[in-house]
């Protein structure tokens, strides 16, 4: 398992670097990253909130009864638990619908949790484990777990996505957890 970086270290806003081959210590790296993120109930894991500056994000929402995910590749669905856990190299990220809210949480911002308004749709393209290329849509709690992972890769975090009131309600917990990094 990996420590996992908390709020105030400079890997949480670090732009990842893009990953050009996959070898066993990569595939160690996701190995752990599951391991750690199962170990901690996330649902998804950046390798920024282990203090790796690669884009590598695994994530699994089997788990989430009462936020459903919804699959479709190539225009079909696909059972979710199939594709699970996942592990995407390099994803990058196609943002569609309407902006709704939802309520997220970070492993690396723990006790803090807020509403953060996202597209209800994210198509994804990048590649898996084996150096195959994986292009599908996402909706439900994949979409936005695939959402907050990608912003993690490029520095960004939940909390800066908070609206004025939301920021308000949770700054005093912020700014003592970064010890006085937060504004």
């Amino acid at each position: 398992m990996l420590p996992i970086t908390k709020l105030g270290h400079p890997a949480l806003r670090a732009k990842a670097e893009p990953i050009e081959k996959v070898d066993a210590a990569l595939r160690r790296l996701a190995e752990d990253m599951l391991e750690t993120m199962y170990t901690h109930d996330g649902c998804g894991l950046a390798a920024n909130q282990v203090g790796v500056t690669r884009r590598i994000i695994v994530l699994d929402t089997r788990e989430a009864k009462k936020r459903p995910s919804v699959l479709r590749i190539g225009g079909k669905s696909r059972p979710v638990h199939k594709h699970m856990p996942m592990v995407l190299l390099n994803p990058e990220i196609e943002l569609a619908g309407k902006p709704e809210f939802g309520s997220e949480a970070c492993l690396s911002i723990p006790g803090i949790h807020g509403e953060v308004k996202r597209p209800p749709v994210t198509r994804v393209r990048g590649t898996d484990l084996d150096g195959n290329a994986v292009e599908f849509e996402a909706e439900g709690l994949l979409s936005r777990a695939l959402q907050h992972e990608v912003d993690h890769l490029d520095g960004i975090l939940f909390i800066d996505r908070l609206d004025a009131a939301e920021r308000k309600r949770v700054a005093d917990e912020l700014h003592q957890m970064a010890g006085g990094m937060v504004g």
